[in-house]
Order: C-alpha cells, then structure tokens, then sequence
C-alpha cells in the first residue's frame, strides 16, 4: 500500500509539472497598435484624364506592432486598403479593397483612382463626391485584425471610353435556350424578340426591366437580332460565370442562367462592362 501511495503521489507530481511546462510553452497575443494612415493630399484630389499616369494621393501607414509572449510577430502583415463613399461606413458592396503584402504604403494613380470610382464604385463623372479610404492590419489567416484612423477626400472624376465597345445599332437584345423566344433562328426577325430587347437608359446603360429566364440555361447579348456578326459574351469559358452577374465582352462566350427559372431585371452596363441579374 505505500508502494502504491508513493507511486500515486508521483504521477501526480509528474503530470502537474508537466502541465505547468506546457503552459509556460503557450504563445499569447499581447496586443498591437492600429495603423496610423496618412495621405500625401488633404481635401481634394485633382484628376485629369490627361494626367492619368500621374499620382493621385500617396498612402502611407505605420507599422501595427504585434506582440506575443515571445517577442514581436515574425510572420508578414497583410493590409487591406478600402476606398468608398462617405457614410457609408465601407459596408457598400460595391467598395475598393486593395490586398498590399507587408509594405507600409501604396501610390495611387489619377487614371487607377479614376477607374475605381467610375468602374468599381460607379459614381457619376464630371460631379465631385466625398469619399473616404482606411487601412486594416491582420496576421496570416485574417487574424489579429486592426483598423486605422479614416481619411477623407473630395474628388471629381472624369469620362473614360466604356470598357466595352458600345453596339453600333444602338440596341440591345438578349438570346439563348434561357429565355422564352429561345436561340435565335435566320427566320426570326426584330419584331418576335421585342419582349427581349433592352431599354438603353443611358449613352452606356442598357435595362432589360423583367424577362423570364430557364435555370442553367444559356443566353447572349446581341445588338442586332438574328445576326451573330456581333454578340457580346461571358469574359471567362463558357457557362463558368457568375450567375448573379459578371464581366462581359464583345464576341464573348455563353453566359449562364441562375439555378432558378423566374423573372429577372436584366442590366448591361457598356462603361464598366458588366452585368447583373436582379431576382424579381
């Protein structure tokens, strides 16, 4: 029996020593300082399509200094830049990121910025618009996530040629096994697809205001129809888009439908050359 203690008591010993190794052993976090983002420019930023390879705002921002029991971090910093609209508290979902690998700064070109408002966030040219930009410091895998200070701007972007060229006959129409006329035929003329052509809203904006579409089928767009001298198209392989809306491109492969047949708002956007399906 106290054979049988002494042996108790010592694995009990053995086992708390052991645990108290590997706690001492454990990394923790203890703490870091959120990046301090500066700007070249205050206020406006001017922008000219004739300075479009010139800087538009210099970015810089400081280092966050993670820390853990064992020192400072060895592993890189991510930072993701985010440029949107004032006020909307970069929850649009149509906001800049911008994923910059350990560097603690970022130069931003008049034409590359210009292209982010019109293209990206969509704003109107030729107006000024407040917008505001924000650093965010992380670890591999997103961890240890810290934001910095916001700094604001005012900017006035100018007109750029569309992404994609604009159709020559000024209109629009869509075709495929997704919609209710189905793939055109040579016999098929304007008149039988009317319920499937586009209202041009804008110089660069086509609308489509409600079409019935046939899940996981395939469409184009053609801007004469029962011609296919020009179709407009999916960017990527055929049918790999994204269903809800993508990128697209004259002479384009086939785009398709949602996994669900229903009504959709259909809109073909020539200036950042995209579209997008609204569920009705």
């Amino acid at each position: 029996m106290k054979y049988l203690s002494k042996f108790l008591f010592l694995s009990i010993l053995l086992f708390a020593l052991g645990s108290c190794e590997k706690d001492e052993n454990r990394i923790y976090f203890e703490g870091g300082t959120p990046p301090v983002l500066t700007a070249s420019v205050n206020g406006n930023i001017p922008m000219a399509f004739a300075n479009a390879d010139k800087e538009a705002v210099r970015l810089s921002w400081t280092n966050p200094d993670y820390n853990f029991t064992t020192g400072g971090s060895s592993q890189d910093v991510n930072y993701l830049l985010e440029i949107d609209t004032t006020g909307a508290n970069f929850t649009n979902p149509k906001r800049r990121t911008l994923a910059i690998k350990s560097n603690l700064g970022k130069t931003i070109t008049q034409g590359e910025l210009n292209d982010y408002l019109l293209n990206t966030l969509e704003l109107k040219a030729g107006m000024a618009h407040n917008i505001e930009m924000r650093v965010t410091s992380s670890l591999g895998g997103n961890a240890v996530s810290l934001a910095s200070n916001v700094v604001k701007f005012t900017v006035t972007p100018y007109s750029i040629p569309p992404k994609v060229e604009l159709p020559a006959s000024g209109k629009l129409y869509i075709t495929g096994g997704a919609t209710p006329v189905g793939w055109q035929c040579a016999c098929a003329g304007e008149t039988e697809a009317v319920s499937q052509r586009f209202t041009q809203v804008s110089p660069t904006l086509y609308v489509l205001p409600r079409i019935t579409l046939k899940a996981n089928e395939s469409f184009l767009f053609l801007p004469v129809y029962s011609s296919w001298d020009v179709k407009y198209g999916f960017t990527g392989d055929g049918n790999k888009n994204n269903v809800d809306g993508d990128e697209f491109k004259k002479g384009g492969n086939d785009i398709k439908a949602p996994a669900t047949t229903g009504d959709y708002k259909i809109e073909v956007n020539f200036q950042t050359g995209k579209y997008t399906l609204t569920k009705l």
